[in-house]
């Protein structure tokens, strides 16, 4: 049986709860558990305690008998210093559409020609 540690969401339309549980992969999201480890309440403000709780040793626990992580969860584990920190890289995410890059060319080019033609007229009045 593989074990995910992950969310679970709760709470109402627009206003997310989740709960962080081992659970078997296969189950649904929103299903059957094993165990409830945390919670994690987006809504707080990034500052506070109750935003992300875990019950670290029994988190601890299954990630000794197996259980993987999701992306989400362990970053709140590295956050809480309780895993070694990963290196991720998603270059080709941060690059902007075909679109959006011609559009920031013809923007660059109009502000190089605009700065050239006042150092152009002061070049030619000396």
């Amino acid at each position: 049986m593989a074990i995910k540690i992950r969310l679970a969401r709760g709470g109402s339309k627009k206003r997310p709860f989740y709960r962080i549980v081992a659970a078997d992969s296969r189950m649904p999201r929103d299903g059957r558990f094993i165990e409830k480890l945390g919670t994690y309440n987006p809504l707080l403000p990034k500052d506070s305690e109750d935003r992300v709780q875990m019950d670290v040793e029994r988190i601890q626990y299954w990630i000794g008998q197996g259980a993987q992580t999701t992306d989400r969860v362990a970053r709140f584990l590295e956050a809480a210093g309780v895993k070694e920190k990963t290196e991720r890289n998603n270059p080709k995410k941060a690059v902007p559409g075909k679109k959006a890059q011609d559009r920031a060319e013809e923007k660059a080019a109009k502000a190089a020609a605009a700065a050239e033609a006042p150092a152009e007229e002061a070049a030619s009045e000396e």
